[in-house]
């Protein structure tokens, strides 16, 4: 799917550091580096940034479900953490599992290599 870069990249996601791996019809995937300003005070990889990873690559597979020209936003989202990272890199890959006229349901993995950091469920409102 070819989307015009300012579509698929925010300031936030720049300031972060994420990188769009793949973008299909209702699934994005994105990675993040573990960098210097990444960590928290354990020096593992913040939570936050991993939330945020998550929040970005939802965004991106509701866009690639219902049309960049289409706005959605968070209405929920939970998640799941299941190991630190300490280095290296991640990769979120954010699947639409429902579709509806005013929501969208989304489902998230965070993997290192092909180990699961995190897992992610959220709720998204269309504009």
């Amino acid at each position: 799917m070819e989307v015009p870069k300012e579509y698929v990249e925010s300031a936030f996601s720049q300031l972060l550091g994420c990188r769009l791996q793949r973008l299909e019809t209702g699934v994005a995937e994105v990675a993040l580096a573990l960098e210097p300003h990444l960590r928290n005070r354990g020096q593992k990889l913040h939570g936050g940034a991993i939330f945020s990873l998550v929040d970005i690559s939802m965004g991106l597979a509701c866009s690639a479900s219902h049309g960049f020209d289409q706005q959605s936003v968070t209405i929920e989202c939970k998640i799941n953490y299941m190991r630190a990272v300490s280095e290296g890199e991640v990769v979120c890959t954010a699947r639409v599992l429902h579709a509806g006229r005013r929501t969208l349901v989304v489902d998230a993995d965070v993997l290192q290599d092909d180990k699961l950091v995190a897992k992610a469920q959220g709720t998204f409102a269309v504009l």
